[in-house]
């Protein structure tokens, strides 16, 4: 896959982390930057925090989540099935007999049901499916189930990473795109002199409300910020070109703002121009629906931060599999990359 190492990202996708129940993901984090970074903390919350130090005390966080939209049991029935809240928002039409891993005292598989099409009337037909209309099938009787699982575990989604054409196609590429993007940034800087302190942060429970972004912010305090996030690719048949907000192959997409935050017009500005001088392909985004880690980045000092962000298209983006373009996974770290080592040389004073 190009240079990108693929086996990496396929853990990294595969691994699960549900928002609040980060414990699998933040492991296999720490195991990957702990010798990149002068120093790898855990906070209360649970974000990872890596730290690279620079040539001046001006500090600039990355922020990648490392939480996955997932779900929580809430009811175990007389025959076994499996009742859920989701953690994050799901489109539900694509939960219809999809496997999913039950994470309880052992992992188990089940598997997404709800009434057969056969038994609908034509009346329920015609109405869009909803979350809750949606039981678990672990093929097993409820005092069987209750040994491995309790009210409170989490539960994933059950899919395998692969290539898929020029792109690659799995689960929870919403954001673990983004955490290997960083992960493979701090592998590029790791010989490098930097102009400023850096603070890669792999976040928690930003898909149930940018909550764990918002307490590394506050403890950093950072003068730059960059989110690295997906953004939507809806570059598909029936799409006006309007409705695009990115496209696959297009590029690493410049944030100018989403519905939480309007990136700061400085690090816009700058983030074109280092696209410029690299001959790095780029897009911008505007994303008028969904927020991510930029806006807490932005806000959460007593002064602010010069913030904006890294977006990589995304395609099916908050669905079952997720895709993503190899060329744009490239141009993400590379502009990131450079973006960081030449933070320096902008005049951010206007």
């Amino acid at each position: 896959m190009n240079n990108i190492q693929f086996n990496l990202l396929k853990k990294i996708s595969e691994t699960p982390g549900a928002p609040g129940f980060e414990k699998h993901i933040r492991n296999l984090i720490i195991q990957e930057v702990n010798d990149m970074v002068d120093e790898c903390s855990v906070d209360n919350m649970g974000n990872v925090v890596a730290y690279k130090k620079g040539k001046t005390d001006k500090k600039v966080m990355l922020a990648a989540h490392m939480d996955e939209i997932g779900f929580i049991v809430s009811h175990i029935d007389e025959q076994g099935f499996v009742r859920f809240v989701p953690l994050g928002g799901f489109d539900p039409k694509t939960l219809t007999s999809q496997r999913v891993i039950v994470h309880g005292k052992k992992d188990l598989v089940g598997v997404m049901g709800t009434k057969p099409v056969h038994m609908m009337t034509e009346e329920e037909k015609k109405k869009m499916v909803k979350t809750e209309d949606f039981f678990i099938d672990l093929g097993m009787k409820k005092e069987e189930i209750q040994k491995y699982v309790q009210i409170g575990d989490p539960i994933t989604r059950e899919r395998e990473l692969i290539e898929m054409g020029d792109c690659i196609n799995g689960k929870s590429l919403d954001n673990r795109i983004s955490v290997f993007v960083v992960i493979e940034t701090l592998r590029e800087l790791a010989k490098q002199t930097l102009p400023c302190d850096i603070y890669a942060v792999f976040t928690v429970q930003e898909e149930v409300g940018i909550r764990g972004a918002q307490v590394a912010t506050q403890q950093i305090e950072p003068d730059y910020g960059f989110a690295v996030d997906t953004t939507i690719a809806y570059d598909v048949p029936g799409a006006q070109p309007h409705e695009n907000v990115s496209r696959l192959g297009g590029g690493v997409a410049v944030k100018i703002l989403d519905s939480t935050a309007i990136a700061d017009y400085r690090m816009v500005e700058y983030m074109k121009e280092v696209a410029g001088r690299h001959n790095i392909k780029w897009q911008p985004e505007v994303m008028a629906k969904g927020g991510t880690d930029t806006a807490m980045v932005q806000r959460m000092t007593k002064s602010g931060s010069i913030a904006g962000a890294v977006s990589i298209p995304t395609r099916h983006i908050h669905q079952v599999i997720e895709s993503v373009h190899k060329e744009d996974i490239q141009s993400s770290i590379d502009l990131l990359k450079n973006a960081l080592l030449e933070l320096d040389q902008k005049d951010w004073t206007h």
